[in-house]
């Protein structure tokens, strides 16, 4: 059946309403853009392919440079078996000064360093950045794709950079989410939002993910045990093949004003999502997770020996968040494993889709919905 994402299938998770696109693009002024690479079959040549890769771009708002304008964000590592460079500044200052890349492990550095050279060639300043220390986190797809043919290029990070709009966000299949696998299926990335009512402040919090962790028998969609279900002789993985545990990367953007300890705070809760699905932080998984902040902006306007004022939510306030992002990164992985679709790749290696048609049968076995 056409690939549909959970809310088209009736899955709803948690009591929290999405935004207009169920995006984290319903986080105003945040935007998205992929750059997708799909080349060659057949058996693997080195530096020739074949290729499942990309770069995908998340802006952390509209205005131009993210150096001049930055935002507060906090990290949190479930599991550190992965990269996402710019941590340490992040930690040390709360800051994040620079759009967020996900890409595959072995193209960290080429799109770290392209990101300084968008940085230098689209935006202009009074007096140029000492620095630049841009955020890129990856995922292996490895399995998949020509991992260690550098087919990620400057070019690719400028075209996923440049195309970043707001709106409705492509998942599965796309941008660093290309060679992705998830739960044994076909993974990739996938977005999803929550609104907050007005009495709880009217906030919205939005997640999106790079999804390629996990076994089959531990997933769950709304605590259905989808991957137990669906056994090895009906949906062939990859677990014939050696592969690595495999990894995630969370990316949580919210309009609410917080300072850079409680975007740590909202980082931690996608720890919650991940488990309802059935994330355990494998030993050989990157489990990254990056929250940023839009509602104090111009922090580094202005004169250096003076203050700059900024809002805070009270810590019961906090509450309410944090159930948003969870069951946000809890339906923006379900999604990306919703939308993605069968895959083969080197060597004739083949990920296959969650077929959708079961999943409509387990939900309803399992009195937990139905189509829309």
């Amino acid at each position: 059946m056409e690939r549909q994402r959970a809310r088209e299938l009736g899955i709803r998770i948690g009591r929290l309403e999405p935004g207009t696109h169920n995006a984290i693009t319903d986080v105003s002024g945040v935007k998205v853009g992929h750059s997708t690479i799909i080349s060659g079959e057949g058996d693997l040549i080195v530096g020739q392919g074949p290729v499942r890769t990309g770069v995908t771009v998340v802006w952390p708002h509209s205005d131009g440079s993210v150096t001049a304008d930055p935002v507060y964000a906090g990290y949190h590592q479930l599991n550190g078996n992965g990269e996402m460079t710019g941590i340490a500044w992040i930690e040390e200052s709360g800051l994040l000064t620079s759009a967020v890349a996900i890409t595959n492990t072995g193209s960290v550095g080429v799109v770290r360093d392209a990101l300084i050279a968008y940085d230098r060639d689209r935006f202009t300043y009074e007096r140029e950045p000492d620095f630049h220390l841009p955020v890129v986190g990856e995922t292996y797809d490895g399995w998949l794709s020509d991992l260690n043919g550098f087919h990620v290029k400057p070019a690719h990070l400028y075209a996923a950079a440049d195309s970043a709009s707001g709106g409705p966000v492509a998942e599965g299949c796309v941008g660093g989410g290309t060679g992705m696998n998830c739960h044994e299926f076909k993974g990739g990335i996938g977005t999803s939002s929550r609104l907050l009512v007005d009495e709880l402040g009217g906030w919205t919090v939005g997640a999106l993910v790079q999804a390629n962790y996990g076994m089959r028998h531990s997933f769950r969609i709304d605590g259905v045990p989808i991957g137990q279900e669906i056994g090895y002789e009906e949906v062939p993985s990859q677990r014939a093949q050696p592969i690595k545990d495999g990894s995630i990367i969370v990316i949580l953007a919210t309009d609410a004003p917080l300072l850079a300890d409680q975007c740590k705070r909202i980082a931690r809760r996608a720890v919650i999502g991940l488990a309802k699905v059935g994330g355990y932080g494998n030993n050989g998984s990157g489990d990254l997770f990056l929250a940023f902040s839009t509602g104090n902006r111009g922090m580094i306007a202005g004169d250096v020996d003076q203050p700059f004022p900024v809002r805070s939510l009270h810590p019961d306030a906090m509450t309410p968040l944090f159930e948003a992002a969870a069951d946000a990164v809890e339906e923006a992985i379900l999604n990306a494993v919703c939308m993605a679709t069968t895959t083969t790749g080197v060597n004739g290696r083949t990920s296959h889709a969650l077929p959708l048609n079961r999943v409509r049968e387990l939900m309803a076995k399992y009195g937990r919905g139905g189509p829309d």
